[in-house]
């Protein structure tokens, strides 16, 4: 059901049994998929393509240009995946040359007030609460989950499966299964208990409590942490992961205990 007071562009494409409340505003170059909820004066701005069962509630701004004076008007996008909930509030921008995109994957919740700024990318299954500010840049994994008032500057990038504490600023890369707070922002143990909600077998996540236990505990400069772990602990895919994630931060990984 599209409200007569709501604004759609004719050429907007809208799926089946779509909802557009009253005072929402769709623009031309833009793609909704089927059973998808607007809420009442939520913004669709041209470049925003979006899957099924998303649900956008009032005020948030789907897919404005960036904010970055370094844009010239590229033909970006904005793309969500299916199954989000996007709350009051947020503002989503499109991409820029770096990623030619702003993209959320599949059943994330991004809580009222957050910020995601151009080329941000997020995996499936994350939650950011409300507040959360993502700068440009940002590489958001799989089953992360970013409590409130969090900010993170650009370029930075979070592992899977991780957990940012909140009122954290981040401002270095968060390796996977990890737990992080304080100020400067380190780490504070492995995400054991998001890890067994999801059905991680204890032997796995005992292993990479050792992995952590060489690269953040014992004092190891960060080089020398993976040369023993690729000796010491027994190969997987959870293993491969974390040294592959470390060792591709260019700008280096947030601080140990």
């Amino acid at each position: 059901m599209i409200s007569n007071l709501a604004y759609v562009h004719p050429k907007a494409k809208i799926g089946n049994n779509v909802t557009v409340e009253p005072f929402a505003s769709i623009y031309g170059d833009v793609e909704i998929g089927d059973n998808c909820w607007i809420g009442s004066n939520a913004v669709i701005m041209d470049k925003t393509r979006m899957g099924k069962n998303n649900r956008i509630f009032p005020g948030a701004v789907i897919g404005a240009i960036p904010q970055d004076l370094k844009y010239k008007g590229e033909d970006s996008l904005c793309e969500l995946g299916d199954n989000n909930t996007i709350r009051e509030f947020v503002t989503i921008n499109r991409g820029t040359l770096d990623r030619m995109t702003t993209k959320i994957g599949n059943n994330c919740l991004l809580m009222a007030y957050t910020h995601l700024g151009h080329d941000t990318i997020l995996g499936n299954n994350v939650i950011i609460a409300n507040s959360g500010n993502l700068a440009g840049h940002i590489t958001v994994e799989d089953f992360v989950i970013i409590e409130g008032v969090v900010a993170a500057q650009q370029f930075v990038n979070i592992g899977a499966h991780s957990f940012v504490a909140g009122a954290s600023l981040v401002r270095k890369s968060v390796p996977p299964y990890i737990r992080v707070a304080r100020e400067p922002l380190q780490f504070i143990g492995v995400n054991t208990i998001g890890l067994a909600r999801r059905g991680v077998d204890k032997e796995i996540i005992k292993q990479i409590e050792d992995i952590y236990r060489i690269i953040f505990v014992r004092g190891h400069n960060i080089s020398n942490a993976l040369e023993i772990v690729e000796t010491e602990i027994p190969d997987s895919l959870q293993r491969q992961e974390i040294i592959n994630f470390i060792r591709s931060q260019k700008d280096g990984i947030i601080k140990g205990i």
